[in-house]
């Protein structure tokens, strides 16, 4: 339910306002200031980082992927403060006990970081889907999604925007990929993903999702026990899935051989 209010604004912030109206996504004042709002809202914004499935496919050595260190700090650390420095709050992490345990071990509940950071352990699980729905019950609102297996380092402040401006229920980063058939590849129209295809024998299409979405919380009402797999191309096909392109890499960190070339790349 809306509400009707009467504000006063200066003519230049009118003007940025005024700017935002695209006449597809954004008509009216109204709704370019309703996006503006969102998106400042810093305090309501919720972040879930998806590290499920068995400790011992997530280990990297002595270490598990989330928590190996890349140059001076943790993986978890360098999500932390990104999450932080775009403006999220909480964050709920979902995995399993010895995971949990570590990562605690490391940013303990969050607030060295800025953030409200709760764990929910995960008992078993067949897929991403799985994992997520864990989170059910928890927010209410639209969050966002990171795999606790990639590194990266672009801002998530357009990502957010481009989300709510478009008002679908999912929104995906995509980037493009050498390998497609290793990756989940979509045909997109505009920003409209039309299909999408996790791991293709064969693909044409170099452009992937880069494990990285914002959602509404009734995607969690979606069966199936993979994102990739049964989430996803549902959603395609319903019309409720949209793309993000970003020409920022966004890294795997599966291996030691990852985990150095990703040191030797970035500055710390």
């Amino acid at each position: 339910m809306k509400s009707k209010i009467s504000i006063t604004l200066s003519e230049k912030t009118l003007k940025d306002i005024d700017s935002l109206i695209d006449n597809i996504y954004v008509r009216n004042r109204s709704q370019a200031i309703e996006l503006l709002v969102n998106s400042a809202l810093g305090e309501n914004r919720v972040a879930v980082i998806l590290c499920g499935g068995p400790e011992e496919d997530l280990a990297i050595g002595a270490e598990y992927r989330i928590t190996a260190k890349i140059g001076s700090i943790t993986l978890i650390e360098s999500i932390l403060r990104k999450l932080k420095s775009d403006g999220f709050k909480r964050v709920f992490l979902v995995a399993r006990q010895k995971v949990i345990n570590h990562v605690f071990s490391i940013v303990q509940n969050g607030s060295k970081y800025g953030l409200t950071l709760e764990y929910i352990e995960e008992k078993e699980s067949s897929g991403t889907a799985d994992s997520l729905r864990l989170v059910r019950g928890k927010i209410a609102t639209n969050f966002l999604v990171i795999y606790g297996d990639i590194y990266f380092t672009l801002g998530l402040e357009e990502l957010w925007n481009e989300h709510i401006k478009r008002k679908g229920m999912t929104t995906l980063l995509l980037t493009t990929t050498p390998e497609p058939t290793k990756k989940g590849v979509v045909k997109i129209e505009g920003s409209k993903i039309l299909d999408f295809v996790q791991k293709p024998e064969k693909s044409e299409v170099y452009l992937g999702f880069s494990s990285i979405f914002i959602a509404q919380p009734e995607i969690l009402e979606f069966p199936g026990a993979s994102l990739e797999r049964d989430v996803f191309p549902v959603l395609a096909k319903k019309g409720l899935l949209n793309g993000y392109l970003s020409t920022t890499k966004v890294m795997k960190v599966h291996t030691k051989e990852d985990v150095e070339t990703i040191a030797s790349s970035q500055q710390y």
